[in-house]
């Protein structure tokens, strides 16, 4: 062990800041984080094992206890459901004789739930060993199953298991426009890095992550900081259910965005930047890293890009499963090797960034949409959209309609034309945003999608009418209590308030005055926590509340003026089960209070 953790440090140049890359790679080559390598790696890199331990136990794909050679984690987004996911997990721990969040006797195979895979259009879908497979069937189970037990390594399994689609169903502005490696950068350097910032500020460009930050105005203020070691960061951390785009930009624009990035490095003066790839893209790992050996051969990245003089270099960091990874401050503490904990705020990472520099991050999508600026002008993007809201989105559409995928719009397109587009019919409503975002009925059918009125990240979730809003919802409030970094109370345990609550109401078991309770928790947790998490964590309570308040009320039992959260009856389900009882004195009273 002791000479793989030194070849591991030396690959990494015995850095701190990619911890997380270190652990991965003991992680793969131990199939756990061994104590041991715990304390070879803090005295490798010379810091306290403590920080060690602490990453480790906050990152979902790390682990102390031994996991199986064959690592399976399944999808459970809401959109994995609805495609029937419950049923071949069910079929899939059957065959390997493993049971869900289990490691087989013999250590061959473990298997476990992880957040969305960003394989929505394209489920229900598991990681293996961190590779993604999608389209899950029985037969490709079954496929699955004789491998394993054949002991036939992961690489060598048949490719068409591991293939991941595009699925590009109606490209825009920038997804029709092929753009010439480099043209970007040599439009930039000849109109002059000013006069480019100028370009990208006249455009209207805002930050395509949800926030909607001016891109310009970002650039320029971190431009004018008097620290002259500056960074870019490109946040493909995709880590909200129902996205995908950024994997399409990714896999087949990638080039773009690298181009995108060094002509912000240039204006901005900075010599280096990341790539955060969220952990379960690990199959665009080695695609992102050719891509750029391929810039620097061509004089794209380097030390003299184009001839120019400029030094600027890109590397990829990968994250280990955390959504709380996906907000800026808690991304740059991942990349310097640290618990993904979001920041304390002011300074923004415009001020102090990644090491406490001044730092630009920005999504996927905004530095390819910045590349098309920089070589097609202003006046082509701002030809879009609406007078607020310029250009084009990509939307990431998944749920039930009959063409799920990639579709781009320019800003001002209603939601009834892209509900037309897809092919959905008799629908319930929209999940705008994922979970963090805004349930949407078809009396809203006619909002826009732009900043002011339908602003997204990107996801689409479309829900028809066979659909139940509360099993919905529930799926939503499980994956924001189990995502909560645990840093403040009021995520930490409000988030798990709030998924018990929710449960004993949609159980059949709630009064009035538990979706009174319900209400006040939510909006407690969205006032108070820390971060975007937990200000969000109740929005899919507090919009179907707003919406649909007959059915909360529906929902809730008549008989009692409370009911206590104790089921005294239900708790002895199991075992009436198993003794074959169902008489009277099996049974338990639940008495109303006086």
């Amino acid at each position: 062990m002791e000479s793989f953790i030194d070849e591991t440090l030396k690959k990494y140049q015995h850095q701190t800041t990619p911890l997380l890359m270190v652990l991965r790679d003991v992680q793969a080559q131990y199939f756990h984080i061994p104590k041991q390598a715990v304390e070879l790696i803090a005295k490798g890199l010379d810091i306290p094992r403590t920080q060690i331990v602490a990453v480790v136990e906050f990152y979902h794909f790390f682990s102390f206890e031994p996991r199986g050679r064959y690592d399976i984690f399944l999808s459970d987004s809401i959109t994995d459901h609805m495609l029937g996911k419950k049923a071949l997990a069910d079929y899939l721990c059957t065959k390997l004789q493993t049971p869900l969040g289990t490691v087989r006797a013999d250590g061959v195979v473990s298997i476990d739930n992880t957040a969305c895979t960003g394989l929505c259009d394209q489920g229900p879908a598991l990681l293996v060993n961190g590779y993604a497979i999608g389209q899950l069937s029985e037969q490709r189970i079954d496929r699955i199953v004789v491998l394993i037990e054949q002991n036939c390594p992961v690489t060598e399994w048949d490719s068409d298991l591991f293939e991941v689609y595009d699925n590009i169903q109606q490209p825009g502005l920038l997804l029709n426009t092929k753009l010439p490696r480099g043209a970007a950068l040599t439009a930039a350097w000849q109109r002059g890095l000013t006069e480019t910032l100028d370009d990208i500020k006249a455009s209207g460009l805002r930050g395509r992550g949800g926030a909607g930050f001016t891109t310009a105005m970002k650039w320029a203020s971190c431009r004018a900081t008097e620290e002259t070691e500056r960074y870019v960061v490109c946040n493909a951390d995709e880590g909200e259910p129902g996205t995908f785009k950024d994997r399409v930009l990714l896999n087949s624009y990638t080039h773009d965005i690298f181009e995108g990035m060094t002509i912000c490095a240039a204006i901005l003066g900075a010599h280096k930047g990341f790539v955060y790839l969220r952990g379960e893209y690990l199959h665009l790992f080695n695609k992102l890293n050719a891509v750029l050996e391929e810039r620097r051969a061509a004089g794209l990245l380097g030390d003299n890009i184009l001839g120019y003089g400029w030094k600027f270099d890109i590397e990829i960091r990968l994250g280990a499963g955390s959504y709380v990874c996906g907000e800026s401050s808690a991304l740059l503490e991942s990349l310097e090797g640290k618990m993904g904990i979001p920041r304390n705020r002011p300074p923004s990472s415009i001020i102090k960034g990644y090491l406490a520099k001044p730092t630009v991050l920005n999504n996927v999508e905004t530095f390819v949409a910045a590349a098309h600026i920089a070589w097609q002008g202003s006046e082509w993007f701002a030809s879009c959209g609406t007078e607020k809201s310029k250009g084009t989105k990509i939307l990431s559409i998944c749920g039930d309609c009959e063409r799920p995928g990639i579709y781009e719009y320019p800003f001002g397109t209603t939601l009834k034309e892209v509900l037309k587009d897809c092919g959905a019919d008799d629908v319930l409503g929209v999940q705008v945003g994922g979970p963090s975002g805004t349930f949407v009925s078809t009396r809203e059918s006619d909002g826009r999608l732009t900043f002011e009125e339908l602003s997204t990240g990107g996801a689409f979730i479309i829900f028809n009418h066979s659909r139940n809003i509360f099993d919905i919802v529930q799926n939503f409030t499980h994956f924001f209590a189990e995502e909560s970094c645990g840093f403040c109370t009021p995520c930490r345990v409000g988030t798990s308030l709030l998924k018990k609550q929710f449960d004993k109401i949609h159980s059949g078991h709630g009064s009035a005055g538990d979706i009174k309770e319900l209400r006040d928790i939510a909006k407690l947790i969205k006032d108070t926590s820390h971060c975007g998490l937990g200000q969000s964590a109740a929005e899919p309570i507090l919009t179907t509340l707003e919406r649909y308040p007959n059915l909360y009320e529906r929902q809730i039992k008549q008989q009692y003026s409370f009911d206590p959260v104790f089921d005294l009856d239900g708790s002895l389900a199991v075992a009436r089960k198993m003794s074959g009882r169902d008489d009277g004195h099996a049974h338990l009273t639940q008495v109303e209070k006086k």
